[in-house]
């Protein structure tokens, strides 16, 4: 018999079964529908299937309509049962753990359901890739394409059974059922590879997801639009915009914080993402705009017509500032870097949409890079593009993405 050491924590028990759950939407709102799976976690078998059109909802209520069929179907295979949820939607894991809070009126309610399903001490959660979610996903967008035809999800007519194969592949690799005394002990082969996430040896990184404004009226004509100006607010192209970002971030469900420039297009912007993932929007005021001085709401050719010299010393040093008193790329750069300290101390290891501007998404692009000052002339970015920087803990950055539009499209 082995008995424990005097002080060590008691491990937790292996898990009964393996719940994988998924929902979606078309149109986030739109025709929405959930798969859910039980399986074995010794074999990988698929011990029971449940998946339903649910109407109109969001990707998030599709989501969590499917963890409560989950859980309710194990329950309904052995009400002892302990059970280890595995989804790709990072909100609801992190929302059922209590890492996040549940601020969304939509949410809650189903939340509160599913906790009361089984107690507390019996589930625990994992995020995995959505690579690795297929069967539940197979079965939500079989629900989907039913609601589609007008009809509910038969399980006779599923094909989601053409991934147990995998599923059992993958139970096997990951050994005997997993036990630990921390939830994230659970994890029999996290992936850490995929996506926005981080290094195994250096820890994750701090993960900035920087999402430019959307349009206002002067972005069509490239008029230069900074801190020193009337300060505009999203057009109605803007606006849709700033929803299809927010739509697209909140399927990835991996954003944790908002902080946002204190300008009114880059508050509206975040405030799309904030409805659509429950979170809160931070100000950060070194995050603004340049101060293009008198420049402010001129197009470019009207700037070279009225201040040649000007504009001709601007772009060939860092240091110059535009006409009129405004700032100069290096004194932007010197407090977008200063912001950047600040987030990283604030939000060590964390996903955090940050809502700014061209020059401060280019200055952050650029120091990552260790880039020349001019390098600032050869970035493009589209109003309500993505672009991803990660922050490690020795201190390296990397860039993941740069100037992502596939959500407006």
């Amino acid at each position: 018999m082995t008995v424990p050491t005097a002080g060590a924590p008691t491990p937790t028990p292996a898990p009964t079964f393996y719940v994988e759950a998924d929902g979606g939407s078309r149109g986030n709102p739109g025709p929405a529908g959930y798969g859910a799976v039980v399986l074995d976690p010794r074999t990988g078998e698929a011990l029971a299937e449940t998946a339903e059109y649910v109407g109109v909802a969001t990707n998030n209520v599709a989501e969590y309509k499917g963890l409560i069929a989950g859980l309710t179907a194990a329950k309904a295979l052995d009400p002892d049962a302990r059970v280890h949820v595995r989804m790709d939607s990072k909100l609801v894991v992190e929302q059922m753990t209590g890492r996040w809070k549940i601020k969304h009126p939509d949410m809650k309610p189903l939340a509160a359901e599913a906790a009361r399903i089984l107690p507390a001490d019996r589930v625990t959660y994992e995020w995995i890739p959505r690579e690795r979610n297929k069967h539940a996903d197979r079965l939500a967008n079989e629900a989907m394409d039913a609601g589609k035809q007008g009809r509910q999800w038969d399980a006779a007519s599923s094909t989601a059974a053409l991934d147990v194969g995998a599923a059992r592949s993958a139970a096997k690799l990951a050994g005997p059922a997993p036990t630990g005394t921390e939830e994230s002990a659970v994890v029999a082969e996290k992936d850490t590879s995929t996506g926005w996430g981080g290094s195994a040896d250096l820890g994750p990184p701090a993960t900035f997801v920087l999402l430019r404004h959307g349009e206002t009226a002067l972005t069509p004509s490239k008029r230069f639009s900074g801190s020193g100006g009337t300060d505009p607010e999203l057009s109605p192209v803007g606006r849709r915009q700033a929803e299809a970002a927010g739509a697209a971030l909140a399927a990835r469900g991996t954003v944790q914080d908002i902080v946002s420039s204190p300008l009114l297009r880059c508050r509206e912007t975040a405030q799309a993402a904030a409805d659509r993932l429950g979170l809160d929007v931070v100000v950060e005021d070194d995050l603004r705009e340049t101060d293009f001085g008198a420049w402010e709401g001129m197009s470019f050719a009207e700037v070279r017509e009225q201040y040649p010299d000007d504009l001709s010393a601007w772009l060939s040093s860092p240091t110059v500032a535009p006409t009129g008193g405004g700032e100069s790329f290096a004194t932007v750069g010197r407090r977008v870097a200063a912001a950047r300290d600040r987030l990283l101390a604030r939000y060590a290891g964390r996903t955090v949409l940050v809502v700014t501007h061209v020059t401060p998404v280019k200055e952050l692009v650029r120091l990552a890079l260790g880039a020349p000052p001019e390098s600032l002339f050869r970035m493009e970015l589209s109003a309500a593009s993505v672009s991803v920087v990660a922050y490690y803990a020795d201190g390296n950055a990397s860039l993941r993405l740069l100037n992502d539009t596939s959500h407006l499209t």
